[in-house]
């Protein structure tokens, strides 16, 4: 039998892995939305903070914030309950992968997002504002649309890595793909088979994933395409 068996557990890692990197996108993108706004701001504080974020997140190994987030958090919850009196909580794994992988992300987005709003020709929204449109009507009639015609490129890039940082999450006793293949390796003794398995998991993830982003891509460009010719 082919990896004795072990293979729908990976699979069912994989679905997890899914779900993972699905939750942490959504994460991300959030607090790539606040911290681009904060970096426009006019308030320099918050442009300070948004740019100490990106930075300190850009400036250390991922895998050293999953240590830090999980752990560090955990600690900092338990002098918290044992303050308060309350009996300490253990931090769900699948919850601490979100969180952590979504904080990483978020100042990638940060910077891409950012970099996306200020692509934009002011003298369109400018001229939005002429015609009696409110701010928040220029925003998701003007701003958003064009953004999100420039953010995807590097969108698609940061969910592709992303996908493959879902790997880290194994370190801290997530039952995901790369946690289940550990197993497998273990009983199998198989560990080259094994983790060609895992890797061409992850190919079909990103492949597919690139499909559906270039399709995204031409959809968002057409108007322009058309506009050169």
């Amino acid at each position: 039998m082919f990896l004795q068996g072990y293979l729908p557990s990976i699979l069912d890692g994989a679905m997890l892995t899914l779900k993972l990197a699905g939750a942490s996108l959504v994460v991300s993108v959030v607090l790539g939305l606040i911290g681009a706004g904060f970096k426009l701001a006019h308030s320099k504080p918050l442009q300070w903070l948004a740019e100490l974020y990106s930075t300190l997140i850009r400036g250390v190994p991922d895998l050293v914030w999953m240590f830090i987030l999980f752990f560090g958090g955990q600690m900092l919850i338990n002098d918290i309950a044992t303050k308060m009196g309350w009996p300490a909580p253990d931090i769900d794994p699948m919850l601490a992968g979100v969180l952590t992988i979504g904080v990483i992300f978020g100042a990638y987005m940060t910077e891409t997002f950012r970099g996306a709003i200020m692509a934009v020709p002011k003298g369109q929204m400018e001229a939005g504002a002429a015609y009696g449109m409110s701010p928040l009507r220029v925003f998701f009639r003007i701003t958003v649309p064009q953004m999100i015609r420039f953010a995807l490129p590097s969108f698609s890039n940061n969910w592709l890595v992303l996908v493959k940082s879902t790997a880290l999450v194994s370190v801290i006793g997530l039952n995901d793909m790369m946690y289940k293949a550990d197993t497998a390796k273990s009983v199998t003794q198989q560990p080259f088979t094994v983790y060609v398995v895992v890797g061409a998991i992850y190919l079909a993830i990103t492949t597919v994933s690139i499909l559906v982003l270039n399709a995204l891509e031409r959809r968002y460009s057409t108007g322009v395409r058309e506009s050169e010719l």
